[in-house]
């Protein structure tokens, strides 16, 4: 089931998520319906705040090339436990943010442990787009959006460009 997204400025965007204690179907489902909502967007990464949910949960499928299979991942409380010294700039947006594009610098590549859809923990290793998303996912998790690495000018902007939009969208 497509979810709504909710977009910035939204006090629930800037929370710090619960961790998940209990891996339920609920939540499994929630996963589900994230991957749904991101690829109908259509975006690379999506967080449970997003949607609403205060929960460390976060979706995401990197795989941007025609012919290749998807690769959908789901996980639960997904941490960086170990970065390299190298740094990546790529050009970020968010679904919460549309039309809305920065530079933003993070390690170029990271070590991420998370538990999997069936209760499983698993660590693995992620570079170049993956490793920029994986960050900016986890980064929902702590209330922290791409803006916030921006000077206050520029977010200033973009914030009140979104409260346009927002203004606009509820007048229909």
């Amino acid at each position: 089931m497509k979810r709504t997204i909710l977009l910035h400025p939204d006090p629930r965007l800037k929370k710090v998520c619960a961790p998940v204690t209990d891996l339920t179907d609920e939540l499994r489902l929630l996963g589900d319906d994230m991957l749904t909502t991101m690829y109908e967007a259509p975006g690379v990464g999506l967080a449970a705040p997003q949607v609403g949910v205060l929960s460390r949960l976060i979706v995401l499928d990197c795989v941007k090339e025609e012919g290749e299979a998807p690769r959908p991942m789901i996980m639960f409380n997904p941490e960086v436990i170990a970065s390299s010294d190298d740094l990546n700039t790529y050009e970020e947006g968010c679904l919460s943010i549309p039309e809305q594009f920065a530079d933003v610098t993070r390690p170029a590549e990271v070590d991420v442990r998370w538990i999997d859809r069936n209760g499983k923990e698993v660590t693995d290793t992620f570079t170049k787009l993956w490793a920029t998303c994986v960050q900016h996912e986890i980064d929902h998790l702590d209330g922290k959006l791409f803006i916030d690495y921006l000077k206050p000018l520029r977010r200033q902007m973009i914030t009140r460009k979104m409260v346009k939009l927002k203004r606009e969208l509820a007048r229909g």
